[in-house]
């Protein structure tokens, strides 16, 4: 989770006429060594082609050193002759820049370069010597600047420090021009050269095997789904490899979201995020893609993972260090479901073994009915209120979560978790549906990306069509605020994904036909869709980077969703499949985001290939999976088959309103059940008939830590109902009387 190298590449002169650098003057082919494995052979060619670089990297198999194997050729032996050879290293420890220091070393004869900032050390060797040497500053005295005003190496600095540096060696070609390369990691200097000299002292060939059978044993037990792509397995097979590289090797089950920081170029050391830090949302899609591709014990290592990163109060950090440290401290509640679902998909395999979730779950799911249902952030991070995508997440945990408990004898829990998200259910359309749309004027009544109440307000106007969403990250001058009716996203697919409402609902499929309107984009590689309307955050319409502004640009991954969408309605999905696979780079790689318009070459952004946004993003390569075994299987593998059977194939179920301190509903339907909950022993004093009856009940502890007192409200009733509490400890009262008004019975749409 912590880059420590901005950038190395090798840099090549004759001394006297030009001076070359892979990344602006060579072109450059990048391919895998073979069908398995992340190894990777690159072959960098001059643009006048009288001289190629060749070279093959992987990852020492047992030690924290990159390897690079590495042959300068072309058909000119006396113009080769002429050339000098130099790696370029940029050490940014610590995920920065400044600070950092450089040194120019020797130890038992062996010369190196090394640079260490706050205990983190790295050391640069090759299997030839270096025949100069030099630390610099960058921008300044640096090798780069050296070799570019007179193509000659002519300082060799032996130490730069406490800055933003390069370091330089040039190799010694004299007698093969072919050499291994090594960078090698470590808590201190002994280490990083240790296994640097021990990384070197292996035969690249001996290192590159056994690299390769390690790939060949991880993808013996993979499931043949390669048959249903439409590029013979090769995205797929990519995406797997990809997702295991992603799990971090000192924190077993740390899983982060993508090993690139989006538009990094212009990040500077205050700005330490990428997406190289673990959500649990995108840890959660990760690890059930490898699930669905076989792979089991990575899940089960991630939900222990998860288990002992849990927080206090049952929930989880927006992101988190490897180490469990929160980076943003925002709370989105689909990552607090997203745990539970993940230990109901273990439990009903019986993969768990010797592990209990359900102390995590239990935390979990009181976290959810305690501070929801506002969710402070929605699955976009950006805006509190009723969110469709996160409401579906938080019903189908909550119901997996009362299947755990029933499984276990916990009858009294598993009822009031199932109760808890029937009445997240039986708010959805009332909570997140327009019925004034104007995006396809034929459709007034559709799902909306957001219903943003205040957090705060324990009493909202909870009307979608009173709502004003302010959107983030618009351009400066422009308009950023919308009413909720305008912005739409593809969150309310989810209830279809978990089996809370049937592909085939009039208001689902009507809502299709408006993103379609307002998201969708085709490119040749077929169908891509933005976040939601008016979104800043993507590239520039000039092709600069996304700063603090941007425009949204269509994402890879909402492909994957809709295609799972199609599937469940019983459609042909290889459009979405083979769109998916068109949208990955030559080396497989799915971007967070592509391009929309026409190219811009100077910036490397061509229409339908990536923008400067991360890549490889691993929840984008999970759904490509996921929507691989769908289709395998001929159903939605994140499908919930205890959650269709209570709101698709289950009868009506009575109406429940639930009444707490952060969400009090200022009136209640005839003939729903109103339950007043509450996380300390209480005696409510309530009346239905203006005092004329009093009545003091004392609240119902559960095994779940909540107490309530329920009120059946009949078909006739009309008077409101009043009510304040006394609490048991300490004894003493409320202080102040509620009122919840009655709604005429009516029919429910």
């Amino acid at each position: 989770d912590l880059p420590q190298v901005r950038d190395m590449q090798f840099l090549v002169s004759d001394g006297e006429s030009f001076f070359h650098e892979e990344r602006r003057d060579m072109s450059s082919e990048t391919e895998y060594l073979e069908e398995h494995g992340l190894g990777v052979r690159i072959t960098s060619r001059e643009r006048a082609d009288r001289y190629h670089l060749i070279k093959e990297i992987i990852a020492d198999p047992h030690q924290p050193c990159l390897l690079i194997d590495a042959r300068l050729d072309g058909d000119d032996p006396a113009f080769l002759a002429r050339l000098h050879l130099y790696v370029l290293l940029a050490p940014h420890l610590g995920v920065g820049g400044w600070g950092n220091n450089g040194n120019a070393a020797l130890i038992v004869g062996h010369e190196f370069l090394t640079a260490n900032k706050n205990g983190v050390w790295l050391a640069l060797g090759a299997s030839v010597p270096f025949i100069a040497r030099s630390c610099g500053f960058v921008g300044r005295t640096d090798g780069w600047q050296d070799l570019n005003s007179n193509y000659k190496l002519d300082y060799q600095f032996a130490a730069a420090e406490d800055g933003n540096i390069a370091l330089i060696g040039e190799l010694d070609l004299g007698k093969t021009r072919s050499f291994t390369l090594g960078l090698g990691f470590g808590r201190s200097l002994h280490r990083a050269t240790t296994t640097l000299f021990q990384a070197l002292g292996t035969p690249f060939y001996e290192s590159r095997s056994r690299f390769l059978d390690q790939w060949h044993r991880a993808s013996t037990h993979t499931f043949p789904l390669g048959v249903f792509s439409g590029d013979g397995g090769s995205l797929y097979r990519r995406s797997r490899e990809l997702l295991f590289a992603h799990e971090d090797k000192t924190y077993p089950g740390a899983m982060i979201a993508s090993l690139s920081i989006p538009w990094g170029e212009i990040k500077g050391d205050e700005q330490l995020g990428g997406y190289h830090l673990v959500w649990t949302r995108d840890l959660v899609n990760s690890v059930t893609g490898l699930m669905a591709a076989g792979d089991l014990t990575t899940a089960v290592r991630a939900l222990i993972y998860l288990a002992c990163s849990q927080q206090l109060d049952g929930s989880f950090p927006q992101n988190f260090w490897i180490d469990g440290t929160a980076y943003w401290t925002g709370v989105q509640l689909d990552e607090i479901s997203f745990p539970i679902m993940l230990a109901w998909r273990l439990h009903k395999l019986g993969a768990l073994g010797s592990f209990d979730p359900c102390p995590m779950v239990k935390m979990a799911a009181q976290y959810l009915m305690v501070k929801g249902p506002v969710t402070p952030q929605d699955r976009w991070e950006e805006n509190s209120g009723y969110s469709p995508s996160t409401l579906a997440a938080n019903i189908a945990a909550l119901i997996c979560a009362a299947e755990l408990a029933r499984d276990r004898g916990e009858s009294i829990s598993a009822r009031y978790l199932e109760e808890y998200a029937d009445f997240l259910e039986c708010h959805l359309e009332e909570w997140t549906v327009t019925n004034q749309g104007t995006i396809v004027p034929a459709i007034k009544r559709h799902y909306i990306r957001i219903n943003p109440v205040d957090l705060n307000d324990p009493q909202p106007d909870e009307n979608p069509d009173h709502g004003i969403v302010s959107i983030k990250n618009r351009p400066p001058g422009t308009q950023s605020e919308f009413p909720t009716a305008q912005v739409v996203d593809a969150g309310f697919l989810e209830l279809v994904r978990y089996g809370i409402r049937k592909p085939d609902d009039p208001l689902i499929e009507a809502s299709v036909r408006v993103i379609d309107a307002a998201l969708r984009h085709d490119f040749p590689q077929g169908p891509c869709f933005r976040r939601y309307s008016y979104d800043g955050y993507g590239q520039q319409d000039d092709g600069g980077a996304f700063t603090s502004y941007g425009r949204g640009r269509p994402w890879p991954l909402l492909t994957g969703e809709r295609g799972h969408y199609e599937l469940a309605a019983g459609h042909d999905v290889q459009l979405y499949i083979r769109a998916m696979e068109g949208f990955a780079n030559p080396t497989r790689l799915l971007p967070e985001q592509i391009w929309d318009q026409p190219d811009i070459s100077s910036q490397l952004l061509f229409h339908g290939r990536q923008t400067g946004s991360a890549m490889p993003l691993m929840w984008a390569h999970a759904e490509y999976i996921k929507l691989l075994r769908s289709v395998a299987d001929g159903k939605v593998f994140d499908f919930i088959p205890e959650v269709a059977a209570r709101y698709i194939e289950g009868s009506r179920r009575p109406r429940i309103e639930f009444w707490k301190h952060n969400h009090q509903p200022r009136s209640v339907r005839a003939g729903s059940l109103l339950r007043i909950q509450a996380k300390a022993p209480f005696i409510l004093h309530w009346t239905r008939d203006e005092w004329r009856t009093v009545l003091d009940t004392a609240s119902t502890m559960t095994p779940l830590g909540l107490t309530h007192v329920d009120v059946d409200v009949a078909a006739d009733e009309t008077a409101p109902i009043r009510f304040t509490f006394h609490w048991r400890d300490p004894d003493r009262w409320e202080g102040r009387d509620y009122l919840i008004e009655i709604e005429p019975l009516r029919e429910a749409v």
